[in-house]
């Protein structure tokens, strides 16, 4: 698991992270959302030891990232954006090399390349050397290299960035498969449909601190209020909305459709069809309006900008 107490980092004058307190637990994806320079990466360069933080704490797979460096990074895989391939070195021989870093048994260096290569789609690119490979080939090779020693935890910094959509695919169907393993694995991404798809909790990062986190059905619960139904009839409702009670609340309607919004749509949608039917309404469709983790992101960050605004107004 990824436990964090506080966890600060400041370069100079410059607050780069901003007291982030945070518990995910094994089997959990994490999704890590904000904009460029919120801090997402440093947090992951602390959580790796990479970066001692300035103030607080953080503990990975158990281990204190300042005290433990060693054992936490034997026990992290890491996915970053600039994934430092060695151009001229050949697939095989770039897993190789970090399979020894990993200090890898003899037996399992040259099978587990050999799996994650076949996995990831590579098995014909083995001898190629990197610089001939594709950005979305070089993706999935620096993900294999993550994976080499079967980690605990993972930090994946954009998994399916430059990917086509087979091969983003077989990297969440991956990313899945290592969560059925109880492993904990944290996500920094733009990408906030693949984020919806995937994350069980999500937090959103501004100007280093964490202002908004949960999953995603309590953060627009919070954010962009209760679920929002439609309901269309096979005839004009003729003013029916009006005379619904006070179980829904309805925001917009036209001649044979209606939408509303419930906090309880098991218990408020029967009564509803209920009482429609039983006035001789005939009802074609009911059902939930989507809303995606864009709308409920970008609604946080409104907030967030309000509250900024009014903390400079203040005298």
């Amino acid at each position: 698991m990824i436990e964090t107490y506080e966890l600060t980092k400041r370069f100079g004058s410059f607050l780069a992270v901003d007291q982030i307190t945070l518990t995910v637990e094994p089997g959990t994806i994490f999704a890590i959302l904000g904009p460029n320079g919120a801090g997402k990466t440093t947090t992951v360069r602390m959580l790796t030891s990479i970066l001692a933080p300035t103030s607080g704490w953080a503990r990975v797979a158990g281990f204190d990232v300042v005290r433990n460096p060693t054992e936490v990074r034997a026990r992290v895989g890491v996915l970053t954006e600039q994934h430092g391939l060695y151009q001229r070195m050949r697939a095989i021989e770039y897993l190789d090399f970090f399979a020894q870093l990993y200090h890898l048994p003899a037996d399992l260096r040259h099978r587990r390349p050999l799996e994650l290569m076949q996995h990831f789609g590579l098995a014909d690119a083995l001898d190629k050397r990197l610089g001939e490979y594709s950005k979305g080939m070089q993706q999935k090779l620096a993900l294999a290299r993550a994976l080499l020693h079967d980690p605990a935890v993972l930090l994946l910094d954009e998994p399916t960035s430059a990917m086509d959509p087979q091969s983003a695919r077989l990297v969440r169907e991956a990313i899945r498969d290592l969560q059925r393993a109880e492993r904990t694995i944290a996500i920094t991404t733009h990408n906030l449909v693949e984020a919806q798809m995937l994350a069980d909790r999500i937090a959103v990062i501004r100007r280093g601190r964490i202002i908004a986190h949960g999953t995603f059905d309590a953060l627009a619960q919070r954010f962009i209020g209760p679920p929002l139904m439609e309901l269309r009839a096979a005839h004009p409702l003729n003013g029916l909305a009006d005379n619904l009670g006070g179980a829904v609340t309805v925001v917009d309607q036209g001649e044979c459709w209606l939408r509303y919004h419930t906090a309880n749509p098991a218990a408020d949608n029967p009564a509803l069809i209920r009482r429609l039917t039983g006035l001789g309404i005939e009802i074609v469709t009911l059902s939930e309006i989507s809303r995606t983790l864009e709308d409920v992101y970008l609604q946080i960050v409104r907030e967030d900008e309000g509250l900024e605004r009014d903390d400079k107004s203040e005298p």
